[in-house]
C-alpha cells in the first residue's frame, strides 16, 4: 500500500481508531480504578569510612565505600534486613513479603543509597522506611566487624522518609492516556489492515482493469432512492444528474455503431442493476428518446413492481406466442416510457430468454426505439444472462460500491467474454456519497435547482 493508500485507508476506517482510543482509555481507568493505591516512602543512605586522619586515607576510604555500595544493595532487599525491621515493627508479613515491597538504587558515582519502600498505607511504609534506616547500620557493624578490630564502615541517614500525601500508583492520568494512545494505534492499524485485505470494488480505475471496459458512470447511494428505486426528477438532484451523466456516455460509446439494445447486469444480486434499468431509462426518455425496458430477469422481477405496474402478463407471454407486444406494453410517466413486465414465471427462464422468438423480439423492438434495455439476472448466480448476452449489442456491468469484490467481477467478466458478448462499460453504483471516488468524479458540486431558481 502506498501512503495514498495509508491515508485513504484510515480517514474510511477513522472509526476503529476512535473506539480504540475510546475502549483502551476506559479499560485503563477501570483497572486503574480497581488497583489498590500503592504509596512509596523515601529515604537515602549515605557510607563512608570511620578513619579520615589524612587526605590519602579518607580517598582511600571513598574507594572503599563505593565498592561496599554494590554488596550493600543486596543486603538492603535481603530478607535478613527485612526480618528485623518486621520484628521492631511488630508486622504480621513474611520477610520475603516485606523484602519485596523495598527497591534500592545508588547513585552513579556515589557512596548514596535511594531507598524506596511501597506499602498500601501511607504511615506504614514510612515507618519501615524508618526502619530501614535504624536496623540497616546495625547489619551493617555485624558484618563489618571482625575480631581483631571494629568496623571500618558507616551508615548514616541523610535523608529520613516523609509521609506520603499521594498515592504512587496507579497513576490513572497516565494509564488512560497510554491505553488510548495505544488502542487507538491498534485501531488505526486495524484499520489500514482492513483496508489492504479488502478485495471489494472501490477504485473506477480497478474495475475497468478487471472489467476490460471503461467505467462509464458513477451513482451516488441515497436514501430515498434505496427506498424508492425511482429518483425524483422534478429537481435537479445530484443522482438525477448521475443519471444524466451516465446517458450521455452511453451515447458516445461507439460513435460508429452506437448501442440500440442494451442488457444492464451485474455479478451478483443486490448490485442495484434493475435501478439503474428504470433510471437510466427514465433519463433517455426525458432527453425525448424512445425507450422500452424489457423485465427479462424472470426469476426475480423487480422492474414493474419499481414502476408500480401490472406484472401478470408480459415477456413471457410474448415469447410463448399467446400475446403480442403491442398488447404487453406498458406506459410511464409523462415521456411515455415502454415497458415489458416479465409475466408470468415460466419452468424454463434460461431456454426461454436465450429463445429465437426473444431475438426476434429485440429485433422488432430495435425497430421502433431509440434504446432497449433488456433488466436480466445477475451472472454468476443462474446462466440466464450469459445466453441472452449474445442477443444483444453489449452488456452494462453493475459494480456497488465496496460489496462487490475483484474476483467476482472478474468472473462475470469472464463468462461474457467466453459467449462472446461485449461489455459496453461499468456503472459504479451505490457509491456514498463522501467516499473520495465520489469528489474524483465532481460530485463536490451540488445543484440546487430552487436556489438557481431565487437568484
Amino acid at each position: 500500500m502506498g501512503f495514498r493508500d495509508v491515508l485513504a485507508a484510515l480517514r474510511a476506517g477513522w472509526w476503529l481508531a476512535v473506539i480504540g482510543l475510546l475502549v483502551g482509555g476506559l479499560a485503563a481507568l477501570v483497572v486503574s480504578l480497581l488497583m489498590t493505591p500503592l504509596y512509596t516512602a523515601k529515604t537515602q543512605l549515605f557510607v563512608s569510612t570511620t578513619d579520615s586522619s589524612t587526605t590519602s586515607a579518607v580517598f582511600q576510604g571513598s574507594q572503599f565505600s563505593q565498592e561496599r555500595v554494590t554488596s550493600y544493595v543486596q543486603l538492603l532487599q535481603g530478607e535478613e534486613l527485612a526480618a528485623r525491621v518486621a520484628d521492631q515493627l511488630d508486622l504480621a508479613v513474611s520477610p520475603a513479603r516485606l523484602a519485596g515491597q523495598v527497591d534500592v538504587t545508588t547513585v552513579p558515582q556515589t557512596v548514596l543509597i535511594d531507598v524506596r519502600v511501597t506499602d498500601a498505607s501511607p504511615q506504614r511504609a514510612q515507618q519501615i522506611a524508618e526502619a530501614i534506616g535504624q536496623q540497616f547500620p546495625f547489619l551493617v557493624s555485624e558484618l563489618e566487624t571482625t575480631t581483631t578490630a571494629e568496623s571500618p564502615v558507616r551508615v548514616s541517614v541523610v535523608r529520613g522518609p516523609e509521609l506520603p500525601t499521594a498515592p504512587s500508583s496507579p497513576r490513572t492520568v497516565l494509564n488512560v492516556v497510554i491505553g488510548a494512545l495505544v488502542a487507538g494505534l491498534v485501531g488505526a492499524a486495524a484499520a489500514i489492515a482492513r483496508a489492504h485485505l479488502d478485495r471489494s470494488v472501490k477504485k473506477p480505475e480497478e474495475a475497468a482493469e478487471v472489467a476490460g471496459a471503461p467505467v462509464i458512470g458513477l451513482v451516488l447511494r441515497h436514501p430515498a432512492v434505496e427506498a424508492n428505486h425511482v429518483v425524483d426528477r422534478a429537481r435537479m438532484s445530484e443522482m438525477a444528474e448521475d443519471y444524466r451523466h451516465l446517458r450521455a456516455n452511453l451515447q458516445f460509446l461507439d460513435v460508429d455503431e452506437p448501442p440500440k439494445v442494451i442488457m444492464v447486469s451485474s455479478a451478483l444480486p443486490s448490485e442495484g442493476k434493475t435501478t439503474v434499468v428504470v433510471n437510466l431509462a427514465l433519463a433517455l426518455a426525458e432527453a425525448g428518446r424512445r425507450v422500452t425496458v424489457v423485465e427479462a430477469d424472470l426469476r426475480r422481477p423487480r422492474v414493474s413492481r419499481y414502476l408500480g405496474l401490472v406484472g401478470g402478463v408480459g415477456l413471457t407471454n410474448i415469447l410463448a406466442g399467446s400475446a403480442d407486444v403491442e398488447e404487453v406494453t406498458q406506459y410511464y410517466g409523462e415521456d411515455g416510457l415502454a415497458v415489458i413486465a416479465a409475466g408470468p414465471t415460466p419452468p424454463n427462464p434460461s431456454q426461454l430468454v436465450a429463445s429465437t422468438s426473444m431475438a426476434e423480439l429485440l429485433e422488432k423492438l430495435r425497430a421502433s426505439n431509440d434504446f432497449v434495455l433488456v433488466d436480466s439476472p445477475p451472472i454468476l448466480p443462474v446462466a440466464d444472462t450469459t445466453g441472452l448476452s449474445v442477443l444483444v449489442d453489449g452488456v452494462l456491468l453493475c459494480v456497488r460500491y465496496g460489496n462487490t469484490r475483484t474476483d467476482q467481477l472478474q468472473q462475470a467478466s469472464a463468462m461474457l467474454e467466453r459467449v462472446g458478448a461485449k461489455t459496453l462499460g461499468v456503472i459504479l453504483n451505490i457509491v456514498p456519497p463522501r467516499a473520495e471516488v465520489a469528489s474524483a468524479f465532481g460530485h463536490g458540486y451540488v445543484y440546487d435547482a430552487e436556489a438557481s431558481a431565487d437568484r
